[in-house]
């Protein structure tokens, strides 16, 4: 048996939000698909929208292998080095 102490404090965490952007205009899209069904179609009739309204580019899928977890951190870092902004959907 494992016990845990419940009034051990979190630790705190200095997140930030990105900034805004200021256009979507001719902005760079990469899409994080969960692998669950019609998250694909999903994310990709959602980018073709940012695409047509935009001009946005749309860079192929990117996938986590665990729908319940979160995306490798390698796979972020890719995504932020490639786009502007990302998409995320889970399917069902």
């Amino acid at each position: 048996m494992e016990l845990y102490d419940p009034t051990v404090t979190r630790i705190e965490r200095d997140y930030k939000r990105a900034p805004a952007l200021e256009s979507l205009q001719g902005k760079t899209i990469a899409l994080l698909s969960n692998g669950k069904l019609n998250a694909d179609e999903f994310l990709s009739a959602t980018a073709a929208l940012f695409a047509q309204q935009h001009d946005c580019t749309v860079l192929p899928i990117f996938y986590k292998s665990n729908a319940s977890g979160p995306a490798p951190s390698s796979t972020l870092a890719e995504m932020a080095e490639a786009a502007d902004f990302m998409l995320t959907a889970n399917g069902d």
